[in-house]
């Protein structure tokens, strides 16, 4: 491509102008360039013809000047060499049309070739007083913000010691046990590092490092520890109106475990305990962060809104507005389902907002990130992990999703599924919508291989009736691969709708062999349902049990466990329908536990227990584990609060059967703000690994190299590349694309 704009950089650029009446006139300083406004620019088909008549590109003799300076010399070289580019520009616009003949266009590339050839010649040959003029490419960069990231061998903790590399850490005294497994292709070796074996030397960042890496060594691996530097930086605070800025604190020190591509590392504890994570939203500058407890654990850090039993904490990205939903894969990772209304700084979101899947190791950090890729806006709702280490996502989505695919209404939300595998590769995703609003909120893998969504709609939803307002659904979809190389698709086999006359949702799932239970508010009541899924996935409702008024209140939790339905909420109502109450209602709002038959029928067994204080009490997020439920949400906040008054965030855990309260702790966090908003617990999840910032299980090295993985993009999503001669290719997106597949559909 021919450009002269290059050249507009120089001296003659700027048009010249005549004296008018009543002002002085402009001292003309410079000859008037072929590029002035002023100058009739020649016709392209008399440029055409000149360049094709076989003079000179560049001749200097015909190039005149309306006025003579001590740089004429330098005007006259460059207003030639403009004429000549004139002419090569002219030459490709005529290549570029339709309809030139073969013929025609050997001789048009003859004599491009022969200009380019005499402008080369011209460069090197030419002097000039008052510049410096050169031969070569001229090129505009432009770089995206989207990034993939290089798979890189080197893992780096948080920071585990403050103070002097020669100091003894707090963090390696007592009990450090733990196994390092490396795989290779020379098989798997395990090294157990055991720092009782140091003797009386000072457990110090120096010589614990050298201990591990003595112990690596003669195992006969290449990974290596080592320590590494954070340093620290000011901080910024609030104070009233003011901001204040204070002086950067002590340097802190981390461990970083160096590995090479040829080999796998895994850290497994030698005792663990159960971990519970609780995010939650702190401050008033809309933060998150994830809080690790682990019963009986004391504080040891000293650190600001640290509470006793919580052994670590780390920040999620920025962007995160909302956390609705997490849950613990099978190898004890935390998977959060979140709304962020930005991407990060190399996964950039394509509308107004989206939904983010998030994979945090036990340390805290997060290891795999995927957005939803919606172009408008999508909320996510609901996180469930199968135990083959699958994770299904539920929401809802406004505007397109699949491309070429807006919904019925492009402003109206449409429920969503979608199915990741254990790596977080999107295995199908699935659109299901009514005319009017539709939202799923609740998501189950079922014994049956099906995936099961409830959620709420304002009309029928496909294969479904209506029966007025908002009604609650639950749709199943069953999953078919022709074989282990094809993709995985998945079709709706089943859909019931259900509620009253007035306004009913489904605010949680859970499935049971072949019943499955669904709990919410319908008409104003808490709702609890029993349904029986067929062999095709389609349920049936069996019976249905009404626990009172909802009291302006919500349901959090649903399980099974031993033959009876655990319910938890939060709720005004001081005397659900529910038998035998353990602990009586405090006052305002309270969050609560319920036990009932799986049958739905009352039960003499039936048990209800309330736990809070005389304010307001939320049931952010409920989890049932081993009989025992954990509850985590605002503690007795004053009836009436503004939103921006003091919260404190709480976690208790709760024997349903006997309402007693067996652990629990509450804490405030920044600027007196603590907003928890999902609780997840691991089996084994806690161990002495969290004290030294090192995780649990196998340290990833890569992620997908995928377009469609690691960004907002999904497959058929198009973009154009518009040529100078103002023809459009469109370049779309494949489901393998990655950066060095688009780069070279995009130069093609």
């Amino acid at each position: 491509m021919i450009n002269n704009s290059y050249l507009l950089g120089m001296y003659g650029l700027a048009p010249t102008t005549s004296g008018s009446s009543g002002a002085a006139s402009t001292v003309k300083k410079q000859p008037t360039a072929p590029w002035n406004a002023s100058v009739k620019p020649q016709a392209q088909s008399d440029l055409l013809r000149t360049a094709l008549s076989g003079r000179r590109f560049i001749n200097e003799a015909t190039t005149s000047l309306d006025m003579q300076s001590v740089s004429s010399g330098d005007y006259r070289k460059i207003f030639a060499m403009y004429q000549g580019l004139s002419m090569l520009e002219a030459i490709t616009q005529r290549a570029g049309q339709r309809g030139v003949s073969a013929l025609e266009n050997g001789q048009l590339s003859k004599h491009f070739d022969a200009g380019m050839a005499e402008l080369s010649a011209f460069l090197r040959d030419s002097t000039f007083d008052g510049l410096r003029m050169v031969e070569g490419v001229s090129a505009t960069k432009a770089q995206t913000g989207a990034g993939v990231a290089r798979d890189s061998a080197k893992y780096i903790t948080g920071a585990i010691h403050t103070g002097a590399v020669t100091d003894a850490v707090a963090a390696f005294q007592g009990d450090v046990q733990f196994n390092i497994t490396v795989k290779s292709v020379a098989g798997v070796q395990t090294i157990a590092i055991d720092l009782d074996d140091m003797g009386t030397e000072p457990r110090t960042l120096q010589s614990v490092v050298a201990h591990i890496n003595g112990r690596l060594e003669a195992a006969g691996v290449q990974t290596r520890m080592s320590r590494e530097l954070l340093p620290s930086e000011p901080r910024v605070i609030k104070a009233g109106d003011k901001t204040i800025t204070l002086p950067a604190g002590a340097d802190k020190w981390a461990l970083s475990v160096q590995g090479v591509s040829a080999e796998t590392v895994s850290f497994a504890p030698v005792a663990s305990a159960d971990a519970v994570y609780v995010v939650q939203g702190v401050g008033n500058a809309g933060g998150h962060n994830v809080l690790k407890f682990q019963e009986g654990a004391a504080n040891a850090t000293g650190a600001a809104f640290w509470v006793d039993g919580q052994i670590g904490q780390s920040s999620l990205p920025d962007g995160v507005e909302i956390v609705r939903a997490s849950a613990v894969g099978p190898d004890g990772s935390m998977w959060i389902v979140a709304d962020v209304s930005a991407g990060n700084s190399t996964q950039p979101i394509k509308g107004q907002g989206d939904v983010v899947l998030m994979k945090l190791d036990s340390a805290g950090q997060v290891v795999i990130s995927r957005a939803l890729g919606a172009a408008s806006t999508a909320s996510g709702y609901a996180i469930s992990v199968g135990a083959d280490g699958r994770v299904a996502v539920a929401g809802s989505v406004i505007g397109a999703l699949e491309p070429g695919a807006a919904g019925a209404a492009a402003n109206l939300a449409d429920s969503f599924v979608t199915v990741f595998d254990a790596k977080g590769v999107e295995q199908w995703t699935q659109r299901r919508g009514a005319k009017a609003a539709d939202e799923a909120t609740a998501v189950s893998f079922g014994a049956d291989g099906r995936v099961y969504v409830a959620g709420r709609s304002q009309s029928a939803m496909p294969g479904a009736i209506a029966t007025g307002g908002w009604d609650g659904y639950v749709q199943a979809f069953s999953e078919t691969q022709v074989h282990s190389l094809a993709p995985i698709t998945a079709t709706a086999s089943g859909v019931t709708q259900f509620g009253t006359a007035g306004d009913d949702n489904v605010q949680a799932m859970t499935v049971d062999g072949d019943k499955l239970f669904t709990a919410g508010i319908e008409n104003g009541r808490m709702v609890v349902r029993r349904f029986q899924i067929d062999a095709t996935g389609a349920p049936t409702l069996l019976s249905t049990r009404d626990l009172g008024s909802a009291g302006s209140g919500e349901i959090s939790g649903l399980s099974v466990v031993n033959g009876q339905v655990v319910v938890a909420g939060a709720t005004r109502n001081q005397a659900l329908d529910i038998g035998q109450v353990n602990n009586a209602h405090a006052g305002g709002f309270d969050a609560f536990v319920a036990v009932i038959s799986d049958g739905l029928t009352a039960s003499a067994n039936d048990r209800l227990t309330y736990y809070g204080g005389a304010g307001d009490d939320s049931a952010a997020d409920v989890k049932i584990v081993d009989g025992k439920v954990w509850l985590t949400g605002v503690s007795d906040r004053a009836i009436g609060a503004k939103p921006e008054d003091p919260t404190s965030g709480y976690l208790a855990r709760l024997d349903p059967l006997t309402g007693a309260v067996e652990w629990e702790q509450i804490w405030s966090g920044a600027n007196g703000q603590a907003a928890p908003m999902t609780i997840a617990v691991a089996a084994g999840g806690a161990s002495v690994l969290d004290r030294l910032g090192l995780p649990q299980g196998e340290i990833p090295h890569a992620d997908s190299k995928k377009l469609i993985d690691v960004t907002a993009l999904r497959t058929g999503d198009r973009f154009y590349v518009t040529s100078s001669s103002g023809r459009s290719v469109a370049v779309t997106i494949d489901a393998k694309e990655t950066l060095q597949t688009l780069a070279r559909k995009i130069e093609t």
